[in-house]
């Protein structure tokens, strides 16, 4: 294997014999195996042919929709289950956040659990004693450390499991969805550690639906469905065609007929954007159509260089702010401004209107404006935010 390769994977399908004979008495194990050898078996493909490989120090995404086999081929690049053909190779120690918990005593406190957890991990007691303090306070779980684990709830669990994974040393971790537990100071918590593992390039396979995460942490992103490989491309790449998987082809044409930039299912739509740019703010002027009535509409915006690199975004709901609703024929329009903070050059801005669901995307607008900054100063990065320095 090439030494810029952490992980490959060779033409891996996964089968699984799926069982419909009841076993109740000895008599019919006996009775039901004669069956299986004489009888049809039922096989589920969970995995299809699967190819590809992951540079060291990538954070490479997976996504798909349940059942489309991101968490079989998790497990199989984690030694858990062995495929039914193919190979799989990892080059240095591969630690999976799958399943966290697994080995933890309900019968133990949480302090027994850690030291239990520390040694499975090929710590020692003087190890797990030096960095007990971290783990407990990275968990928030210190006036519950000398509680039996069984009165734990599934979060408290889960986080004391994940601040024990984040002290295991490896060239290779593999994240199966550990965000959706805790609180956004815990999840916040687990954002930092992410970047503290792209900083330290650490090669990372991450699996999960949040989208905005694949887009902030990952380098590349697989899209898998029905136990097969879509294709593997740049985040922004993958995160649309997976939210695009939840519309039907149909709603899907309604908006990209007009336009190969955009796509949604025009519930509501963007009817005109135009842009001012001053030396302090850049404004958009947007025209919102309803096509049908919607309730708690979500505009957001990225601003992109040319070349596709995102700079910046944010969206309505993030910014705390409420849309009207929107009646079948009506129009709504808004004054949009950004701080100008972009240096001298040239820039796309997309847009796009979701439902507050956050996922499900009426409009989508990729290229629907573009603006020019010019200043009196050329710096070799996007973001120009001045200096004011005051000598003492």
């Amino acid at each position: 294997m090439a030494e810029e390769i952490a992980i490959k994977v060779d033409h891996v399908s996964k089968d699984f014999i799926l069982p419909h004979e009841k076993t109740s008495s000895i008599k019919s194990i006996f009775t039901n195996a004669a069956k299986k050898r004489n009888g049809k078996k039922e096989t589920q493909h969970a995995l299809k042919d699967i190819s590809f490989e992951i540079k060291k120090g990538e954070f490479f995404g997976i996504v798909g929709r349940n059942g489309s086999g991101k968490s079989t081929l998790l497990k199989i690049l984690a030694g858990i289950y062995q495929p039914t053909n193919g190979t799989v190779k990892t080059e240095g120690k591969l630690v999976p956040f799958i399943e966290l918990g697994v080995g933890f005593n309900p019968e133990l406190t949480g302090r027994e659990n850690v030291y239990l957890n520390g040694a499975m991990l090929g710590f020692s007691e003087n190890e797990v004693a030096n960095m007990y303090e971290d783990i407990v306070n990275f968990a928030e779980l210190d006036r519950f450390m000398d509680q039996k684990l069984k009165n734990y709830s599934s979060g408290m669990q889960v986080r004391l499991a994940f601040s024990m994974a984040t002290k295991a040393k490896a060239d290779i971790l593999l994240i199966d969805e550990v965000l959706a537990v805790g609180d956004a100071d815990f999840q916040r918590k687990c954002f930092n550690y992410f970047k503290q593992l792209k900083n330290d390039k650490t090669t990372v396979v991450f699996v999960t639906h949040d989208m905005s995460a694949v887009r902030e942490y990952c380098d590349r992103a697989l899209l898998i469905e029905e136990s097969k490989v879509v294709h593997i491309s740049t985040p922004d790449k993958i995160a649309q065609d997976y939210v695009k998987m939840f519309m039907d082809e149909p709603v899907l044409q309604e908006v990209s007929k007009k336009n190969d930039d955009r796509w949604g299912d025009g519930s509501i739509i963007l009817e005109s954007i135009k842009t001012k740019v001053n030396d302090e703010f850049i404004e958009l002027d947007v025209v919102i159509k309803g096509n049908k009535d919607f309730s708690m509409p979500i505009l957001g915006f990225r601003i992109c260089s040319f070349a596709g690199d995102e700079i910046t975004g944010t969206n309505t709901k993030k910014e705390k702010i409420i849309l009207p609703n929107i009646k079948k024929g009506a129009t709504v329009h808004l004054k949009c401004k950004i701080p100008n903070i972009l240096s001298d050059g040239n820039y796309r801005i997309d847009t796009a209107l979701q439902y507050p669901d956050e996922i499900t995307v009426a409009d989508w607008w990729d290229n629907a404006a573009t603006i020019s900054i010019r200043k009196d100063r050329h710096l070799p990065y996007s973001i120009d935010p001045g200096f004011i320095i005051s000598i003492i």
